[in-house]
């Protein structure tokens, strides 16, 4: 039983920093990447559709990307949701395809950048305490109902510690990583 409780806890901590990675992909730095635009919609025929799935992404150069949309009809519908999704950029429409040059960052702007990233990487730690919290409640439930010793307890909640120091220090490391990229000029 405590077995499982760590081993749920620990998958659902692994989760909590998967998208914390996901989400400080989508903080825009200098250069171009498709992943700033994962979570963007199109309205195609009147259904949201991920951009993804309406278009092809190339980058050409650092800071210039090229979406070439598989239905030419979806042009304007993409072109609308990157503007729309206020993300410092402006898409430039040729008829075939959109194309996004990324302006040069400020010094102010990256700062911004960087306190977002730093928020969104501590909702990523209180996701994992979280987790370990909720772990240890069913720990003391085992406990209290008797079926575990509270030897056994205590050994599953330095356990937890263990992982949730592990995963929080992932967090931490995914953190550093996007802050030496948006620092970089």
């Amino acid at each position: 039983m405590i077995a499982e409780i760590q081993k749920e806890a620990s998958s659902r901590m692994q989760s909590a920093v998967d998208h914390a990675r996901e989400d400080l992909a989508t903080i825009r730095t200098g250069r171009a990447h498709p992943a700033m635009f994962s979570k963007l919609t199109a309205d195609y025929y009147g259904a949201p559709t991920p951009l993804q799935q309406l278009a092809q992404f190339t980058s050409p150069d650092p800071r210039s990307l090229l979406i070439t949309p598989f239905d030419r009809s979806a042009i304007s519908a993409i072109e609308k949701a990157i503007r729309e999704a206020d993300l410092g950029v402006n898409p430039g429409n040729d008829g075939n395809a959109v194309r996004i040059v990324m302006p040069q960052l400020t010094e102010e702007r990256r700062k911004e950048y960087i306190k977002m990233a730093r928020a969104k990487a501590e909702d990523a730690r209180v996701a994992v305490r979280n987790v370990r919290r909720h772990s240890i409640d069913q720990l003391k439930k085992l406990q209290k109902d008797a079926e575990i010793s509270e030897d056994d307890l205590s050994r599953a909640e330095k356990a937890l510690d263990g992982t949730t120091k592990k995963y929080v220090e992932a967090v931490d490391e995914v953190l550093k990583n996007k802050e030496a990229e948006l620092a970089e000029v």
